[in-house]
């Protein structure tokens, strides 16, 4: 972790060479996921509720899988732009260095200018949080932290899992943002309003369910039968970046040099 953070601290600095730029790019993530919300809104305000859930309880669903999002694409954007350390041979000498292969690709790439969407997605969640009535308690807190650190596990699994095909295609595949512009668009809802096979998919394969849905019932007092498994299944999020990187250490014991 030591040198990761310095990764973290050399990159910062480089980035920051171009203050303007880092500040217009800053600034434009923070506004332009406003128009998704505002989308949120205006879908609310025509139909008031959607299957039961409130736009306060969405709008808590939308705050967390975009916080979510926003600290994956942040410090693990590294495995987003791995295709490029394949095709330019850049991943050979990452092979020689005397430290992990999954180290040193998450810390070749870091986004910070997303911190501006984690802004936004801060607010959106404070303002749910002030208009929910609900009783907060400390397991509710911890919950709530839960979900987010579970949901940047689980989209930090699908860029590792985008990145591993880059040793058999070597280019990245673009299909796989199915699962991370996509999973975010559809995981800003909750799950139930969805067909019974996508909300299936989406608990027992990619557990974004875990991340929003479940434990939202838990926060929110809606859940049947023992609420100690839904305050804790966003751990599930763990338990799916660990075989995403056992699929990454198979691909790198399959790697043959690009030759470039």
């Amino acid at each position: 972790m030591k040198l990761y953070w310095k990764y973290v601290v050399i990159l910062f600095k480089s980035q920051m060479q171009y203050r303007a730029s880092f500040w217009l790019l800053t600034i434009g993530q923070f506004l332009v996921p406003f128009s998704v919300f505002a989308g949120l809104y205006f879908l609310f305000e025509r139909f008031e509720q959607i299957k039961g859930w409130q736009f306060q309880e969405v709008a808590l669903c939308f705050a967390v899988i975009h916080m979510a999002f926003s600290l994956s694409e942040c410090f693990a954007r590294g495995f987003d732009y791995f295709s490029a350390m394949v095709v330019n041979g850049e991943f050979d000498r990452v092979l020689v260095r005397p430290r992990g292969t999954v180290l040193q690709v998450m810390g070749s790439k870091f986004e910070f200018t997303r911190v501006g969407r984690l802004i936004q997605s801060l607010i959106v969640l404070i303002w749910a949080i002030s208009r929910l009535p609900v009783e907060w308690t400390a397991p509710k807190a911890v919950t709530l932290l839960l979900m987010v650190a579970s949901g940047t596990f689980i989209f930090t699994g699908i860029f590792i899992l985008a990145a591993t095909l880059c040793f058999w295609t070597v280019q990245g595949l673009e299909v796989v943002n199915i699962f991370t512009d996509g999973g975010r668009q559809m995981a800003q809802y909750p799950l139930q309003i969805y067909k019974k096979w996508v909300t299936r998919f989406f608990t027992f394969v990619i557990p974004f369910s875990c991340v929003n849905y479940l434990p939202l019932l838990y926060i929110l007092d809606k859940a049947p039968g023992n609420g100690l498994l839904y305050m804790l299944s966003p751990l599930a999020g763990v338990v799916f970046l660990l075989p995403c990187l056992l699929v990454w250490q198979v691909g790198v014991r399959h790697y043959r040099s690009t030759g470039s």
